[in-house]
């Protein structure tokens, strides 16, 4: 499929072939800079690309200068109704808007918007939610459809377009999966922005996650969408992790590739046990290397000749595999062996490399 049209936050290339970056938000009250900036850093250092705060007030307009100083990444300040903030909000440094042109009043509003923006360099991010679609559209499809999604978004982009500002990202997001990915896939063929993508309201983290892995990866799967955000009940650290895990499984970040077996009755050692130290500890590894723990004799040598290094298990000892090879039986505290014959293996193979 074609790339989509390129635009920069920052330091961030989103669309025309660029990686696929992770996004978060933050759920501090923007004016503390201290409580929202230490939550900025937990987002990075959880692998986000992108950081998105709030800015409601002239006083979160006011803390984005300092926050834009002190972030490790870039920032996207999430405005509504007052074309002023954003204006404030670029002018204090702020890499990237998302707003709704639409709601921020006048033609002439957005055009200042616009102009502001194209000074500055800032991207502006068109966000359309299922639940707050116009009355008018809403009575037109009988309900949020995502063909209305489609609609809503190019009435708020033709805003942009007429006044002449086209560094534009869209997002159609639902709470319904299959209505959020019909959204997405309309829209991609219907215009060449590059799309933000994201199932909005999934949930708590488990059933939300699944949600936004089914709903993002099938997207990206399909070759559509150029950012992402995993959004999440709780503790916004979570998103970045879960979108990582949901780029890594699609081979669109690098990463260590965890595999293990579901266990059965032949099972004679704790592969749930091992499995989890092993990902925990090498969870921030970004090598592309596969790591197996298998439980028996049935699938683990056939595991084993595919993957970089691999435990099967026996009557209470393993098997270490290193590309497909016998190397050793292990006995003892598999998880803390295979943990070291992980930590050497990785060490040797960055020196191979």
């Amino acid at each position: 499929m074609a790339a989509t049209k390129q635009v920069r936050a920052g330091g961030v290339l989103i669309g025309g072939g660029a990686p696929v970056s992770v996004q978060s938000m933050t759920n501090t009250d923007t004016r503390d800079v201290n409580a929202t900036l230490e939550q900025i850093k937990a987002l990075a250092a959880a692998g986000c690309d992108l950081v998105r705060v709030s800015v409601y007030d002239r006083a979160c307009a006011g803390a984005v200068k300092r926050l834009v100083e002190l972030s490790p990444v870039p920032l996207v300040a999430d405005i509504h109704f007052d074309h002023t903030l954003a204006i404030a909000a670029m002018e204090n440094g702020i890499h990237k808007l998302r707003i709704n042109p639409g709601n921020i009043g006048s033609a002439e509003n957005v055009r200042r918007v616009a102009d502001c923006a194209k000074a500055h360099g800032v991207p502006i991010r068109v966000g359309v939610n299922a639940g707050s679609l116009e009355k008018d559209i809403v009575e037109k499809y009988g309900g949020a459809t995502p063909e209305g999604m489609v609609e809503s978004a190019l009435r708020h982009i033709r805003l942009l377009e007429e006044a002449h500002f086209d560094d534009i990202v869209i997002s159609l997001k639902a709470s319904d999966v299959p209505t959020t990915v019909r959204a997405y896939r309309l829209m991609h063929d219907t215009c060449d922005y590059p799309l933000h993508l994201g199932v909005t309201e999934a949930g708590l983290p488990g059933l939300g996650t699944v949600k936004s892995a089914i709903g993002i990866g099938s997207l990206l799967l399909d070759g559509i969408g150029d950012t992402i955000r995993v959004s999440l009940t709780g503790d916004p650290v979570n998103e970045p992790r879960a979108a990582l895990d949901i780029l890594r499984a699609l081979g669109l970040r690098r990463g260590i590739r965890f595999v293990s077996c579901p266990t059965c009755g032949r099972t004679q050692i704790d592969v749930e046990q091992i499995a989890s130290r092993v990902q925990k500890e090498f969870a921030d590894v970004d090598k592309p290397v596969t790591v197996a723990v298998m439980g028996c004799v049935v699938n683990g040598p056939g595991e084993a000749r595919d993957a970089d290094i691999a435990l099967c298990g026996g009557k209470d000892c393993g098997a270490l595999y290193v590309r497909g090879k016998f190397i050793r039986k292990m006995t003892g505290a598999l998880d803390e062996e295979f943990v070291r014959a992980v930590r050497e293996y990785l060490g040797r193979d960055a020196a191979e490399r």
